[in-house]
């Protein structure tokens, strides 16, 4: 067998490059990444334990100023049985003293009687031994008593609070592919692709997903969420827990379905075919959902009375963050119960589409507001600017549906316009996901269709 050794060293030498790349682009950043994130939490972790510290001191304060109260109050109660006591200790000497006076002028009655020679004052004396004689009754008021409550070490340490452990969350260990889709510049196609339409059966298709390469879930105005393939045939089906449809749906890391579901308070996750409660709210409805680059789920939620909205960042259960006001102490996010559609860009910004305050709001990692996109100048775009789905892709772009104007604007991620996309013929552009191949798809809300359309080189 004849091996051409220069075919053989061009490929090494090709393949050497790739790996350059691979490692200087994707795998070493990520690294970085990771033991920035973990000096991050080592640099915070004093901080961290001197608030607990500082809590279960006020505690403890707390703990005093209310034993003193108590205490303060017993001593009254004391002071107030102390002078019902003495009343009544000092009524009974007051009758006691009141006989003794009245033996007393007896006794001296007796005496001028028996010194005197007279026949009258003997033979009117009347004895009052029988009424002397009835003595009053013997009074002995005890003292009362304060008997303390023995000491229980172990409730009183559950009662003042409770320590839980560190929890330690770390996502399923990601292998870096090399089939990732590469993230040196890309182009614009001139004209986006529409690749496929899959039919839903949704008469209002709202949330759209993508699972791995050639699954999506979607999920509109019913009380279940559906799996396609990319050729459109459905793959399975879930039923919600309350009956009611979901508000909006993600896949972490993975690859279990999350939903959220206002009606009942709830974010749930879809494992093996089981339906599980991951978090329960209570004053605030969950809206919508993304997963993400380190595994956390950011959740957009409004207050029951939906006068707020937030963000919050969870790591399982356990919340992380909550963003809400700017600097200056404003809200972040307009004060409603409208939906809020919700993406993690690479580089860590935190991108909501508030289609009720009209504009794609962008914090970054810190919470720190950075800009606000509210609609591009447009003849043929004439109705407001209001947009709903929103997501990102490889080349940390920003997409988001301009329902009513039947598009999607396509943003830097500085906030500048770049384009639109238009063509496809977008009937209400609603939710949005991308999958690793930078392939947009796009529900269309009244038709109840999922599109996927190329729109990079």
């Amino acid at each position: 067998i004849f091996v051409d050794v220069s075919t053989v060293y061009k490929a090494k030498k090709d393949n050497i490059e790739k790996d350059t790349e691979e490692i200087v682009k994707t795998i070493s950043p990520t690294y970085e990444e990771i033991a920035s994130d973990l000096e991050n939490q080592l640099a915070n972790l004093d901080g961290g334990y001197e608030k607990i510290t500082t809590a279960m001191s006020k505690q403890g304060e707390q703990w005093h100023r209310e034993i003193d109260i108590v205490v303060n109050k017993m001593k009254t109660e004391i002071s107030e049985i102390k002078v019902k006591h003495r009343d009544l200790l000092q009524k009974h000497l007051d009758e006691i003293k009141q006989i003794q006076a009245l033996i007393k002028q007896t006794l001296l009655a007796i005496e001028e009687i028996k010194k005197s020679t007279e026949v009258s004052p003997t033979i009117e004396y009347s004895s009052k031994i029988r009424e002397f004689s009835k003595l009053p009754p013997k009074i002995e008021v005890s003292l009362p008593t304060f008997i303390p409550k023995p000491t229980d070490h172990e409730k009183l340490y559950s009662l003042f609070g409770q320590i839980t452990p560190f929890i330690s969350t770390a996502t399923k260990n990601k292998v870096l592919s090399l089939n990732k889709p590469n993230t040196s510049p890309r182009e614009l196609l001139d004209e986006p692709e529409l690749l496929v339409t899959i039919q839903t059966g949704y008469e209002k298709l709202c949330n759209v997903t993508c699972q791995n390469e050639d699954r999506i879930w979607a999920s509109g105005n019913m009380n279940n969420i559906k799996c396609f393939n990319f050729k459109g045939s459905l793959l399975q089906t879930i039923q919600t827990i309350s009956g009611i449809f979901p508000s909006d749906i993600t896949v972490d890391y993975d690859e279990y379905l999350l939903y959220s579901d206002w009606s009942t308070w709830t974010v749930y996750k879809v494992k093996n075919g089981k339906t599980e409660e991951l978090i329960r709210l209570q004053g605030w409805k969950p809206i919508n959902l993304c997963i993400a680059s380190n595994g956390d789920l950011l959740v957009t939620m409004f207050s029951d009375d939906g006068t707020q909205s937030k963000v919050v960042r969870y790591s399982g259960s356990t919340e992380k963050q909550t963003i809400q006001f700017d600097d200056e102490g404003k809200p972040l996010y307009s004060g409603n119960g409208k939906i809020k559609y919700i993406s993690e860009n690479r580089n860590h910004d935190i991108c909501v589409a508030d289609c009720g305050a009209g504009a794609v709001v962008v914090v970054n990692q810190d919470r720190k507001l950075r800009w606000r996109y509210t609609g591009h100048p447009s003849v043929t775009k004439n109705k407001p600017f209001k947009p709903f789905g929103i997501t990102t892709d490889s080349q940390s772009r920003i997409l988001t549906s301009d329902s009513d104007n039947h598009c999607i604007h396509f943003l830097h991620q500085n906030g500048q316009f770049l384009r639109y996309i238009d063509n496809c013929d977008l009937g209400d552009p609603f939710g949005l996901c991308v999958d690793n191949n930078d392939n947009l798809f796009v529900c269309e809300f009244n038709r109840g269709n999922v599109k996927k359309i190329k729109y990079l080189k």
